[in-house]
């Protein structure tokens, strides 16, 4: 079905409005794909409504692929590649009928190819998306398993080159090139990508090598090569990420950028580590297809992300967004930035690395080796008539000054910061050098965060909490009768985790006035925390059990995330 029409059809139905319709139109054009993908993916309908409305429109029924099991002969009728072209799967065959699930029932041109290339009149069901992906995912094997590569490997002949003998540097680019090396290498970086991992981890020991994957924010060990291929695979990951590979004693950054099926690409931020037993390598995935910039549906509590807008569209001062590596900091400031990206306003950011980049903001990336930092391309913003400001970590005194006299001096400035917390963010700043007095004049937000995860919806089931232990985790004794807590037990959606996806726990503290005097008087972190609660700012651990409350987290992502709150 054409774009323009199916659109057309959805709001005569009024199942979406025409802004909804242009805002996932505009989602279309960056990340590519179909328009009902886009209107999902914004939260505009979901994937079922989705495709009883086609189902009812083109008369042709409507099935849930999951509850299937599909005949492996069916699914040979079909190759990989069509499947994945047209996002269809054969479902069943009856005499000289294939029937085939589509998320677009009006495409006469993959009916036409399926019946050409089957001998088979074609029976179209309608399926979502999200289930013909998961279904392709689980018949088609496109890449070899992970024991299939493992045993091509055994038959190469690769020898571990000792860190003291010299590197014939011809033969280790020779190895790399190894058809079951490159076989592996991309079946990590795909499997990876299945699975939903965040980061791969390829680390060398002295007597194992082994590769694990951070799925949900915790790291899970996926498989264990013969230690012989270390340097080969490190090589190989080094040549397409476009490092030094005779450099083995310097830590190194690279970048790879890999186009998927269905045109999508994907970018793995590279990092090498030399270490006691070979270079460590860690590959950070940067999916912008998938990246959530609708900051309602990052976890923000209501009130909490009122006041982080009411700041974000002030026309001056600092807002700082808090908290340790991996805890979503940058898709925050994204977040921010997206909402802030106007035709009238000037935006620049000064970012090691850039992540991902977006139209109409103008990117810079910081190269420290040739003394592009933040401080300098800071100053350079300022002569380049900005109206907002993002300085991807403030850390050290100049930085911090130069933002600081910026956010007072007419612009908006967003940046983050390593603390445990919003209230000692702002010791943080006093411990760097800058005056009580601009602390409090400038900074009129901070926000700090955590991401736990979220529990899956498949499998989740009460939970016994004795009273004691959740009153000591922080529930208030009014409530602790009517606390519900849930668990994951684990089921094939969630790999037995218990948990599918991640949630934000947010503490957001706007500069009250009162907190500002209690700046300039100098006053410590635990004054800050006790005052800004009495005030109504929620402390991370009320922002978490708030969500266990909500069906979303459980009681043990509460206590691995945040710290209980004294007093």
């Amino acid at each position: 079905m054409a774009t323009n029409r199916l659109g057309e059809l959805l709001v005569r139905n009024n199942l979406i409005d025409e802004k909804q319709l242009a805002m996932a139109l505009d989602e279309q054009k960056t990340s590519g794909g179909r328009l009902g993908a886009s209107l999902v993916k914004l939260g505009y309908l979901k994937e079922e409504d989705l495709a009883a409305f086609l189902s009812r429109q083109y008369g042709v029924p409507s099935i849930n692929l999951s509850e299937f099991e599909i005949d492996e002969s069916v699914i040979k009728l079909i190759p990989a590649e069509v499947s994945q072209k047209y996002q269809l799967v054969p479902v069943n065959r009856a005499g000289s009928t294939l029937i085939v699930a589509m998320a677009d029932p009006s495409n006469i041109f993959a009916i036409d190819d399926i019946k050409f290339m089957t001998g088979y009149n074609v029976e179209v069901v309608v399926a979502a998306e999200a289930s013909i992906k998961a279904a392709i995912d689980k018949y088609y094997d496109q890449s070899a398993s992970f024991d299939d590569v493992m045993g091509d490997l055994d038959d190469i002949d690769l020898e571990v080159i000792d860190d003291d003998d010299e590197v014939d540097l011809s033969e280790l680019a020779k190895s790399s090139e190894d058809a079951p090396v490159v076989k592996l290498v991309n079946l990590i970086l795909t499997d990876a990508i299945k699975k939903q991992a965040s980061d791969i981890h390829v680390e060398p020991y002295e007597k194992s090598f082994r590769v694990r994957y951070r799925i949900d924010g915790v790291l899970h060990e996926v498989m264990k090569p013969p230690l012989k291929l270390k340097n080969a695979l490190t090589s190989r990951i080094k040549i397409m990420s476009e490092m030094d590979i005779s450099e083995r004693r310097l830590p190194q950054d690279g970048r790879i950028k890999i186009k998927l099926p269905g045109g999508k690409d994907m970018d793995y931020r590279v990092s090498c580590l030399p270490t006691l037993f070979g270079e460590k390598i860690v590959l950070r995935l940067l999916d912008k297809s998938n990246l959530q910039l609708d900051m309602t549906k990052l976890g923000y509590e209501e009130s909490s992300l009122k006041w982080f807008k009411e700041q974000i569209h002030k026309p001056f001062g600092m807002v700082l967004v808090t908290g340790p590596t991996g805890s979503g900091k940058t898709v925050s400031l994204y977040s921010a930035l997206a909402e802030l990206n106007k035709v009238t306003e000037n935006i620049s950011t000064a970012e090691d690395p850039v992540e991902f980049n977006f139209a109409g903001i103008n990117q810079c990336q910081m190269h420290e080796e040739i003394g592009l930092n933040f401080a300098s391309a800071l100053r350079s913003f300022l002569r380049q008539d900005p109206d907002i400001i993002m300085i991807g970590e403030i850390r050290d005194f100049e930085t911090a000054e130069i933002g600081v006299k910026a956010a007072l001096t007419g612009h908006l400035v967003l940046s983050t910061l390593h603390t445990n917390d919003c209230p000692s963010t702002v010791n943080r700043l006093l411990n760097m050098g800058i005056e009580p007095f601009l602390v409090a004049s400038a900074v009129n937000l901070i926000t700090g965060q955590r991401l736990g995860r979220r529990l899956c919806t498949e499998c989740m089931v009460p939970e016994d909490i004795p009273r004691e232990t959740l009153i000591q985790a922080g529930v208030p004794e009014a409530e602790v009768d009517d606390f519900v807590c849930y668990k994951g037990e684990g089921c094939a959606k969630c790999n037995g985790t218990g948990y599918k996806g991640r949630v934000g726990f947010y503490q957001v503290m706007p500069m009250f006035e009162e907190l500002r005097e209690m700046v300039l008087s100098g006053a410590n972190t635990a004054e800050l925390k006790r005052e800004s609660m009495r005030l109504g700012v929620k402390t991370m651990r009320q922002a978490a059990l708030t969500k266990m409350s909500e069906k979303i987290t459980s009681f043990e992502e509460t206590l691995r995330c945040t710290i209980a709150d004294e007093g």
